[in-house]
């Protein structure tokens, strides 16, 4: 429904200025709330058929939800679509912030960003908790490795064929357990840092059985395990992957969802001159990051089709990731001769996106 008052709302953890701006008379009004924002959704209200927006921010979803639910048209614009006048840098302030965004409004100058659903946001809230978890785990190690090198320790055992066994197996444990210190201090440092490193390990453990539960649910298995017939992507990967993208669909094309991953490539072109450099790394980094990894199996993966995929994953689904399977290990494959390994590999991540977003739109019914 088109819209007559336009509303700028500059939200703050406990502030929020609000700023109507009708078109048909020039009039701006500005309203401030404190938290909880009692009456925001009735002052937006009583205007002359509103609509309402704010910049994407820390403040995520939760007030686009509660205003729609009050019956308020509510969107998010993404902040990084903006295009500010140079000279608004000398008179920022929450009123001008608010605004400046209810005159974009009524202009339609706003990119909108997808609000997700609660139950949505709470698996993302999940898989990136995963990821934190992940990415302290590697801190964890790192800082027990540093210490144990400044004393002189380095774990060197080999196996019977004289090759180097890894770090963080049964046999590193062991290793660790016999390290004795003279000093007192570097014993408690040590303790401490081991505990770290088996605390991570067990909140990162907890935290996949918790996505493994969630991966069961009516919403999201049959796109999980759809994608689970791809190789390099297994559930962890999957689950994150759909919840980050909540529906396929929404993207129009293969190409849409690449660049959504940051996977393509920058480009400064100007006149005759064509110039593109390399990928924009905009968008979801975790779901970036994850294609990449994921990219890397296809250096030496096989083009079979993929073994151990979910029975009631319907054949053409099937057919056609194993198509995709052939084709990435192929593509790969040419690749490697002319790229060096890691811009082999983002082209490969950058064609696995588009036979995610396939799938995924295969599984939702919408191809």
């Amino acid at each position: 429904m088109n819209h007559v008052t336009s509303v700028g709302l500059d939200v703050h953890a406990r502030s929020i200025t609000a700023a109507s701006f009708n078109p048909l008379t020039g009039e701006v009004r500005t309203v401030g709330f404190s938290y909880p924002f009692d009456g925001l959704a009735e002052w937006i209200m009583s205007l002359e058929r509103p609509k309402a927006i704010y910049e994407s921010g820390v403040t995520g979803f939760h007030l686009c939800r509660e205003l729609r639910e009050q019956g308020v048209d509510c969107v998010v614009c993404a902040t990084s679509k903006i295009q500010r006048p140079p000279a608004d840098a000398r008179r920022k302030n929450d009123a001008n912030d608010a605004v400046f965004l209810a005159r974009l409004l009524s202009m339609h100058n706003v990119t909108e960003v997808y609000v997700p659903d609660r139950e949505c946001e709470a698996a993302r809230d999940l898989v990136r908790a995963h990821a934190d978890c992940r990415a302290e785990l590697v801190r964890a190690k790192q800082r027990l490795n540093h210490f144990l090198m400044r004393q002189g320790l380095v774990f060197d055992e080999r196996n019977g064929r004289g090759e180097r066994k890894k770090n963080w197996t049964r046999d590193y444990w062991s290793w660790v357990r016999g390290i004795d210190f003279e000093q007192e201090e570097d014993s408690d440092t040590f303790a401490f840092y081991v505990s770290e490193v088996r605390h991570a390990e067990a909140t990162k453990k907890q935290l996949e059985n918790f996505i493994r539960r969630s991966a069961r649910k009516d919403r999201w298995r049959g796109r999980v395990e759809a994608l689970r017939c791809l190789k390099g992507v297994e559930l962890l990967t999957a689950f994150a992957l759909v919840v980050e993208a909540d529906l396929f669909s929404r993207f129009p094309s293969a190409s849409s969802f690449a660049a959504w991953t940051g996977l393509v490539p920058s480009e400064h072109s100007s006149g005759e001159r064509t110039c593109n450099g390399p990928i924009t790394g905009s968008g979801n980094h975790l779901v970036r990051r994850l294609l990449v990894e994921a990219a890397w199996h296809y250096s030496r993966a096989s083009p079979d089709r993929k073994s151990g995929t979910d029975p009631e994953v319907p054949l053409r689904l099937e057919n056609h990731a194993a198509k995709g399977t052939r084709r990435l290990v192929e593509r790969r494959a040419v690749m490697a001769k002319r790229k060096r390994p890691a811009v082999a590999n983002c082209i490969t991540a950058r064609e696995l996106a588009c036979w995610v977003w396939s799938i995924g739109c295969m599984a939702e019914g919408t191809m």
